[in-house]
């Protein structure tokens, strides 16, 4: 590995591989979601800006980005075409499927076989791709998480996607253990995108089983998201460091397991930079037992 490439893997929190895949990444990715307008909604208000964003990802050494042309609708991918087409060839685009967004700019369940299909061709036009490296079946579940169910039909419409060329491999989104099983029976299943933070654990035991199996994990709102974690620990942790609760949070996903992979988000270079620098932020035995009680603190605040 030359200087600069081994450079970027340390400072961008190591590597990891989707397993079955010739795809490994570094573990600071890049999540597009808030390339579009306001709710998810429309094309952003600078549009060269986001182009910026993702060059200067990429030019960074981030090679997974995640993505759906349901955001927008169809902004994110045409935006990722327009500023990265022709992809370098280490670079990963993750996309997934599971709603659509309607005129009235809510989001709709689309887990039909039709549903699934056209999502998939979506995808590929808007991209620009004659194959998407890895599609999650996004579960729709409810405000707090996923909720069981089976999701067999739709994970089989995207293994047959698979036979047709038009998928390489098959991840899982907002779901459950058991229903990680049950698309394990159907297809081998390389990454799960599920809710986790500091503040809310849930998926500890799930993280552990699916790192034993050399799966990777991808929490998506790793502060909060659309309700922003509010921890006075977390802020004295970041001013002592001399960082931002987000790189705090973010380094703190990195130390929890090997397996976990970051996508955090931005149309925003300043906050880009600070997304990425936090692969290199150390954070000591003493100060990882602190940020663990957060969620000791969040639960509490629940209840």
């Amino acid at each position: 590995m030359d200087t600069a490439k081994s450079k970027k893997t340390s400072s961008l929190g190591g590597q990891f591989r989707f397993p079955g895949t010739p795809h490994t990444v570094h573990r600071i990715g890049y999540g597009a979601m808030q390339l579009t307008g306001p709710g998810v909604w429309g094309p952003p208000r600078d549009p060269e800006g986001a182009i910026a964003v993702l060059r200067e990802a990429v030019d960074a050494g981030v090679n997974h980005i995640d993505t759906s042309d349901f955001y927008g609708p169809h902004v994110t991918n045409e935006i990722i075409r327009k500023a990265l087409y022709p992809y370098p060839a280490e670079l990963v685009i993750v996309t997934k499927l599971g709603a659509k967004r309607p005129e009235d700019g809510s989001w709709r369940p689309a887990g039909s076989p039709q549903d699934l299909t056209e999502g998939v061709h979506d995808n590929l036009r808007n991209l620009g791709l004659e194959a998407l490296d890895i599609v999650n079946y996004r579960a729709m579940g409810t405000v707090h998480g996923p909720a069981e169910g089976s999701i067999g039909e739709q994970v089989s419409v995207l293994a047959e996607l698979q036979k047709q060329g038009l998928i390489r491999h098959i991840g899982v989104s907002n779901v459950t253990a058991a229903q990680l099983a049950e698309a394990q029976a159907i297809a081998e299943i390389v990454c799960v995108q599920n809710n986790y933070n500091l503040a809310n654990r849930g998926d500890d035991a799930f993280i552990e089983d699916l790192a034993a199996q050399g799966i990777p994990y991808v929490p998506f709102f790793p502060l909060g998201g659309f309700t922003p974690l509010q921890s006075s620990t977390l802020s004295d942790v970041a001013a002592r460091l001399g960082s931002t609760p987000m790189q705090v949070a973010l380094a703190w996903l990195l130390h929890r397991s090997p397996n976990i992979l970051l996508i955090p988000g931005t149309s925003s270079l300043e906050h880009l930079r600070e997304n990425l620098a936090a692969g290199q932020l150390a954070l000591s035995t003493a100060v990882l037992a602190e940020l663990d009680e957060i969620a000791a603190e969040a639960g509490a605040a629940a209840h």
